[in-house]
This record gives C-alpha cells, structure tokens and sequence, in this order.
C-alpha cells in the first residue's frame, strides 16, 4: 500500500500525495478500486480527491474509467534542481556514449534508497534493459547504483543493508561484508561494475558524476551483453561522468 492515512488527522494535501504515490512504472494506469486499496482511503474519499486533481491537471481519467498522472505533474517534476541541472549537461555526453557505443546508456539519481533513472539513450542494437526514465532501480546490484552508495554517506548503505540486500539474480550481491568491501574498491578506482547482479545476460560499468568538493550528483552507466567486454568502456564512462559534473554548476 502507498500508505496508511485513513486516520481523522490526515491533511487534504496528504491524502492527495498518497493518491499519487499508488502510480508507477509498473501501475501507470489504475482503477478507482485499485487506488482506494493502495492508498487504504475510502472509496468515496478516493473519487472525491480523483476528481479534485482531475481539475488542477495531476491526474487523468482515461476512457475505461482507469486514471493515469496528468501531464501537469511531468511538467513540474522536469523543474526540479538537480535532475534538470544534470539531465541538461549530460545529454550531449549520453548521445555521445552511445554514438561511439551503439549501447545502452543511463544516468541516474539518487531518490530515497533507490536510483531513479532520469534519461537513458539506446537503440535497436542496445543490450535490453528493463529501466525506464522515471524508473527505479536497486542501489546494491546496479553499477550505477553502487556508485551511488560508494559515493553516499554510511548511513546510507547500512539503511540499503538492513533494508535487505534483495537477491535479484544469482549473480547479485546479498552479503553485507562483501557489499561494503565492493564500495569501498569503487570508492578506490573510481569505477563500478555489475556482473549480471540486475538482468542476466547484461554487465554494466558506471562513474560517480560529482560536483564541487566530490559532492554525489548522480552516476552515468553503459549497459552491455554479458557476451561483451565491459572493462575497456570504463575510461570513456569515466571521462563523460566528469565532463557531466562541469557543466552541471
């Protein structure tokens, strides 16, 4: 569930954002069912904050009676700082990636304990990958992800390991000891790689995109099939991470 708000002191503005909170990547389009279930409000209470963000534009009611986000919402979350400043320096950089690379090429954020992928560049030839812009991805089985938490404070990274270090594939890493030890060699070369730890058959390599002072940005990855060498891309990864982090400012 989004979350438990159905208590008397629960704001108007809270329960919206809760409303929302039901939409994702993998329930882009629910039912006025199945967001009064997510949000845990009643039904009435649902259809009546549905239909107040129906007006301002935040959500849609699409012909099968389903709601989606409205384009409003998209508009307002592009203004947002830190994904603008860094979505706008690295796209020339990504285009660049990929045009050498013919490869799957992704930068993301950090959000909460997750990487939230902000654009990715591929092509019919490109490795699949299951991220989308907008899409989450796990911090301890993604290269991009591990820059992240190498890069992040410690608190962070024992959050992710009580969390509980999900076993995406037989490949990820699930033991805290050897997560650590990894960070702290990505930390040391300046260089992450996951070995089919998010999809097999897939490898990636990605850098830390960090500003002034090594504060954390975001991370740039190049995603490849596991038939592929990966190693030999990092100098490039490693290059368009830092040229992102210059024209960032």
């Amino acid at each position: 569930m989004a979350g438990n708000i159905s208590t008397p002191g629960a704001s108007v503005v809270e329960r919206a954002l809760t409303i929302l909170e039901c939409f994702d990547l993998r329930h882009p389009a629910l039912t006025l069912t199945e967001i009064s279930e997510k949000s845990n409000l009643p039904v009435s209470t649902t259809k009546r904050l549905l239909a107040q963000l129906g007006r301002w534009g935040a959500v849609e009611r699409l012909v099968d009676n389903r709601y989606r986000v409205g384009i409003r919402l998209w508009n307002i979350g592009i203004m947002a700082p830190q994904q603008r400043g860094i979505r706008e320096a690295a796209m020339p950089m990504l285009y660049d990636l990929y045009g050498a690379t013919q490869e799957t090429v992704q930068l993301v954020v950090l959000d909460g304990r997750q990487a939230l992928c902000v654009e990715k560049v591929a092509g019919p030839n490109s490795a699949p990958t299951s991220t989308e812009v907008g899409g989450h991805l796990p911090l301890h089985a993604t290269a991009v992800g591990k820059c992240i938490l190498a890069y992040s404070p410690k608190e962070l990274v024992q959050e992710v390991i009580n969390t509980g270090l999900t076993r995406v594939t037989p490949f990820s890493i699930v033991q805290p000891a050897r997560l650590v030890a990894e960070l702290r060699r990505i930390r040391q070369g300046g260089v992450a790689y996951s070995k089919e730890e998010m999809s097999v058959g897939a490898v990636s390599v990605a850098a830390p995109v960090l500003g002034p002072d090594d504060v954390l940005l975001g991370a740039l990855g190049i995603v490849v099939r596991a038939t592929k060498r990966v190693d030999h891309l990092a100098p490039a990864v490693i290059t368009a991470a830092r040229a992102i982090a210059r024209f960032s400012g």
